[in-house]
């Protein structure tokens, strides 16, 4: 496969002392567009997360880009009702050859307007998924999708912070880290404010802040936060509503009017509203391993 044997341009020491990051060309650069990625916890519910804050987004009247980052692409179906093909898939088919693509081939319309990328990725241990996003944001700036775009959403792969997967922190205004109240989501949660504060130093991403999910309560989150500086800007509580909405292949927007279900999806337009209008850069310092250890639990 080509992308195995195409590599991205790397540069040592920019992001970390010692470190080894894909290097972003500025030309690349998403002007004009809010740019978030979302990043959590394998299986923490990113993928939901960001489907359901895209279409808090367009309800709010706001053009909007979601792309995922995961190589099994199924960030989006939740919004387009399928599994659409991969920038990667689509771009063998031409012996990546941009030129010969159209936007139709890769860029499909989801709910409410919501418009849909797979970037996909190379398969396991054949390449980086740094070059996968660099290719997807390439064809986008090729084809002036971003000039009409007010919202661009990264769904990123789990909790993977190498250079590569750490790639969409390059263009986005703000990180929004996915969590439950649970010591290995924060474990994870603590390592991706490592990745971002080492980013934030030659690119402008910053925290924006936290998402609790799939919890009833937030008291580990909350004694997280406080010790490192963290926010969380909205909660949702383990609703069943939401697991039904990925098994009917919607967005919670779509769901049945009810108690339960209306007070999702108002959290998702305050969460977009406060985006939009209030959200402030956060300045947090990630613990030590055994000071999570440490610090985590019950007296």
């Amino acid at each position: 496969m080509v992308i195995s044997s195409v590599r991205p341009p790397l540069v040592k020491g920019e992001d970390g002392e010692g470190s080894l990051q894909v290097f972003q060309d500025p030309s690349m650069n998403i002007d004009g567009a809010l740019v978030i990625a979302v990043y959590g916890k394998g299986g923490i519910g990113k993928s939901t997360t960001s489907s359901n804050l895209s279409a808090a987004f367009s309800r709010l009247g706001k053009r909007v880009l979601q792309i995922g980052c995961d190589p099994k692409h199924d960030s989006t179906f939740t919004l387009t009702k399928k599994m659409i093909p991969t920038v990667i898939d689509i771009l063998e088919t031409v012996d990546f050859h941009t030129e010969e693509l159209k936007p139709e081939d890769f860029v499909f319309e989801g709910y409410n307007g919501v418009m849909c990328i797979e970037a996909g990725g190379p398969p396991a241990g054949t390449g980086c998924g740094g070059y996968v996003t660099g290719q997807t944001v390439k064809l986008l700036k090729e084809h002036h999708l971003l000039e009409d775009t007010d919202v661009v959403i990264f769904d990123v792969l789990g909790d993977v912070v190498c250079g590569g997967f750490a790639a969409p922190l390059q263009h986005a205004h703000y990180c929004l880290i996915v969590t439950a109240n649970d010591f290995d989501s924060i474990f994870a949660m603590n390592r991706i404010v490592a990745a971002i504060q080492s980013k934030a130093k030659n690119y402008k991403v910053r925290l924006g802040g936290i998402i609790a999910n799939r919890s009833a309560d937030t008291d580990q989150i909350d004694k997280f936060n406080d010790r490192v500086g963290l926010k969380t800007l909205a909660h949702f509580r383990d609703v069943d509503a939401i697991r039904r909405s990925r098994l009917k292949k919607c967005t919670i927007f779509e769901m049945e009017s009810a108690p339960d279900v209306d007070i999702v999806q108002q959290e998702y337009i305050n969460l977009a509203k406060s985006l939009m209008e209030n959200v402030k850069p956060l300045s947090a310092e990630p613990l030590k391993d055994r000071e999570i250890f440490d610090l985590l639990g019950f007296d």
